[in-house]
């Protein structure tokens, strides 16, 4: 008698898991709705903004095209002028 107690139980958690593998996660695949969450990482550009991952596959999202130029000056309010070189 024990031993029909016990086969039933693990046929039953057998079927059970069975269930859950083919209807909730197939269903998942099919219906294309899973949700992607990323991690709030942020990468350094060469031209100094920040991109954060992409989902579905969470790789960084491009730079920005850095520009032609080989440096970029920027002006005080006494118009000293202080040239940083862009990083490539």
């Amino acid at each position: 008698m024990k031993s029909a107690i016990i086969t039933i139980l693990i046929l039953g958690a057998v079927a059970g898991l069975l269930y859950f593998y083919w209807f909730d996660w197939r269903s998942a695949e099919t219906r294309g709705d899973e949700n992607v969450f990323c991690t709030l990482d942020a990468k350094l550009c060469p031209d100094g903004s920040y991109v954060g991952r992409v989902p579905p596959t969470c790789e960084f999202a491009m730079c920005p095209n850095p520009t032609n130029a080989t440096s970029s000056a920027t002006t005080t309010p006494d118009d000293d002028i202080y040239s940083t070189p862009n990083a490539s």
